[in-house]
């Protein structure tokens, strides 16, 4: 593993016990003044996208990034393309393995084809702008749920320790992960979506091939041929090709 130090301007709170790293950033964000990592060793009550519960066995890795932003909530949403390709950094500065790691979107990443990571995006603001946006990440450091504890059709879930030997703490995998972080920021703050969106297409998992995503009310399947300027899924069907903003995709 590379020796990484903390990112400049970042604050870091590690807490041994938490409902829930969300919960817990959305009390503090308002006494916040800059960007800061709060990392739990436990939660008690965690949870991922749509209200899903989110197992956390002990050595596994649970984290959110509270960052005070003045921005609308698109522009904010492609966050989760900035902490992916974050993620990916992380693990193969981990590991060392470049090959083993693909990104879903709109904000999982996989190991060998399973599910190692998954984002969660929570946002505070009124009208048009938001004040603070929370970027929760779990990953399966240590071990992973079973089977059955995931949704039909999901992506199996998978741990870094089981599937390639690789064993991190914690703290160790935030210090990769908000190094790793902090450049990429600065890249998304400096030069928009578009080159965040060139890496995060480089590493996409499926692309080119036919997958189905799942909305609040459609189910589409079509070949995944690009995410675009917005983070939007396009997938081209039989009929014509469609946009996706937010869904859930099954290979």
């Amino acid at each position: 593993m590379k020796n990484e130090s903390w990112p400049e301007g970042y604050g870091r709170r590690v807490l041994a016990s938490v409902d829930s790293t969300l919960s817990e950033a959305g009390r503090v964000a308002p006494t916040l003044s800059g960007p800061e990592w709060i990392l739990a060793l436990e939660q008690t009550a965690a949870r991922g996208r749509r209200g899903r519960a989110w197992a956390m066995p002990p050595g596994n890795f649970a984290a959110t990034l509270v960052l005070p932003i003045d921005e609308a909530p698109g522009q904010a949403a492609l966050r989760s393309f900035v902490m992916s390709l974050a993620l990916r950094d992380a693990f193969v500065a981990a590991t060392g393995r470049e090959d083993a790691f693909a990104l879903k979107w709109p904000n999982d990443v996989l190991l060998r084809g399973g599910k190692v990571a998954g984002i969660l995006l929570e946002s505070v603001g009124a009208g048009a702008r938001l004040t603070h946006l929370s970027i929760g990440i779990g990953v399966n450091l240590a071990s992973a749920p079973d089977i059955s504890e995931v949704e039909e059709g999901a992506v199996p879930p998978v741990a870094l320790r089981s599937a390639l030997g690789t064993v991190v703490t914690p703290e160790d995998f935030l210090t990769l992960l908000a190094t790793a972080y902090a450049r990429h920021e600065d890249q998304f703050r400096t030069y928009g979506f578009a080159p965040i969106r060139t890496a995060w297409l480089a590493q996409a998992a499926k692309l080119g091939e036919v997958i189905t995503a799942r909305t609040t009310r459609d189910t589409h399947t079509g070949t995944f041929v690009d995410v675009d300027a917005d983070g939007q899924l396009v997938l081209e069907t039989a009929k014509s090709r469609i946009t996706i903003p937010a869904g859930d995709v099954y290979f």
